[in-house]
């Protein structure tokens, strides 16, 4: 029997639970409000102080934190984003889920293309592990250098190329990263961002579905409501072959596909990790075969 997608995300929840974590993570002296003490019962600003900052009534904020952001004006969720101190991304992922594109009819899931330029210039760039990432934090393509720094990804099946499901459900890749978490929080943030977007996509709702059960982390980092977007940044990874790697990340989202990323890394030159990389390049398909899941 086939298995049953998910139900959507539901948008009026993750809008709630959006707006409470953010207004919990907030003491009133961060905002220049005067701090009660013990006369306090909720973590963080009240949602009449949150108002108050955003120049909104308590009754119109509480409406919108129940979930019902129907008509509420782009004017009105800057200045509470702006009360909320929220990043860019934050920012984003708000208007996201309180005014949600308008969509004539409901398409279906379509695959992820990738253009063949894009195929070949990957192909093209020797000794830089690059991939382009899309939706729901799926690899979509990747060089021979990304397969062996992370892994040979050819040999898992299509949905399990997926860097959720690589994070959370394989243990090699908590053994290849120094700081897991980091990178778990990543994704996790990442995922957030697309279900704001896309909350009535299925196949993300499977993919949190099967991660809320299989994965107790998951379930802790997804109740944070944390978003961001991939940018730059540095990862220390302990290859099963080379040791331990130091690599810069770049990531560019494409202009034609918003939804897609070209995401490279790269060593500081002269470096030990450069040297690594290097080592790597020249075993060729025999560190690609060994990927991540050879022992040390």
């Amino acid at each position: 029997m086939d298995e049953q997608p998910s139900p959507p995300l539901d948008r009026r929840a993750e809008l709630s639970e959006f707006l409470r974590t953010r207004r919990a993570r907030l003491k009133p002296e961060d905002v220049g409000l005067p701090d009660f003490g013990r006369h306090r019962r909720v973590p963080g600003l009240r949602r009449e102080e949150l108002a108050q900052l955003a120049g909104v009534s308590v009754a119109y904020y509480t409406r919108l934190e129940q979930g019902n952001g129907r008509n509420v004006s782009a004017e009105v969720l800057d200045a509470i984003a702006r009360a909320l101190r929220l990043t860019d991304a934050e920012h984003a992922h708000l208007t996201h889920l309180a005014k949600p594109k308008a969509h004539k009819k409901k398409q279906p899931a379509r695959a992820q293309q990738v253009r063949g330029a894009l195929r070949q210039l990957l192909d093209s760039m020797d000794g830089i592990p690059a991939y382009i990432g899309g939706r729901r934090t799926d690899i979509l393509v990747w060089n021979r250098m990304a397969a062996a720094v992370f892994g040979d990804w050819s040999e898992l099946a299509p949905q399990e190329r997926n860097w959720a499901r690589l994070v959370f459900l394989k243990p090699e890749y908590r053994d290849l990263y120094v700081d897991w978490e980091q990178k778990a929080i990543d994704i996790v943030c990442m995922l957030r961002m697309d279900a704001g977007c896309h909350p009535e996509d299925p196949r993300l709702s499977t993919l949190v579905g099967e991660l809320s059960v299989k994965s107790e982390d998951f379930r802790r980092l997804w109740a944070t409501h944390d978003v961001k977007e991939k940018s730059h940044g540095v990862k220390r990874m302990r290859h099963p072959l080379v040791g331990d790697l130091s690599l810069q990340y770049e990531s560019f989202r494409l202009p034609d596909d918003s939804e897609q990323s070209l995401v490279t890394y790269h060593a500081e030159p002269g470096s030990a990790s450069a040297e690594a990389l290097r080592l790597l390049a020249s075993w060729g398909t025999d560190a690609t075969r060994a990927g991540t899941t050879t022992p040390r």
